[in-house]
């Protein structure tokens, strides 16, 4: 039997087995969209809440969508700031050896970041920045300053360039 996904979507019950496919699912649903925010900052390690639904990026209206493969929240941005992503391959099944590549959607550490502070306005002082719980060793080591910048030079917000302003501070980057 199907499993239902969405309205016009569905898939096989074996592939609920697959590592990843809910990633897919995510991707696939509701398009164009990106995995961000806390699933992507959770999946790089740069926060240390594990995350149960997955929250995505889309053009789109705000939508969500629950299935047996999880649940899906959406968030809504302009065109011109659906960009910073990159694509991620679905590890190969030897059952479907010869299924065409399936790669989802992933956003850069940095955009992830930006996605975050951009959407969720509260995230305006140290204490809640601090509340973040971001991973120090991530942060001072990892993250690319640069593009996290050039990204955010991209977006143009004011009310962003502040949130940055003082979690780079709060880092000493």
């Amino acid at each position: 039997m199907l499993i239902k996904l969405r309205q016009g979507w569905y898939a096989f019950p074996e592939l609920l087995q697959r590592p990843d496919f809910s990633r897919y699912v995510a991707c696939r649903i509701y398009r164009p969209s990106y995995i961000s925010l806390h699933t992507a900052l959770s999946m790089y390690g740069m926060i240390p809440e594990a995350v149960t639904s997955i929250t995505s990026i889309s053009t789109l209206k705000t939508a969500r969508f629950e299935n047996k493969f999880g649940q899906y929240s959406y968030q809504n941005v302009k065109p011109e700031l659906f960009f910073g992503y990159k694509p991620v391959e679905l590890p190969i099944n030897t059952a479907l050896i010869n299924a065409p590549k399936q790669t989802w959607l992933l956003a850069q550490p940095e955009k992830a970041l930006l996605d975050l502070l951009y959407l969720y306005p509260f995230y305006d002082n140290n204490t809640e920045l601090e509340q973040l719980r971001l991973d120090e060793a991530y942060m001072t080591e990892e993250l690319d300053i640069e593009r996290l910048k050039e990204y955010q030079y991209r977006i143009s917000s004011k009310a962003l360039d502040s949130r940055i302003k003082k979690l780079l501070r709060i880092y000493d980057l």
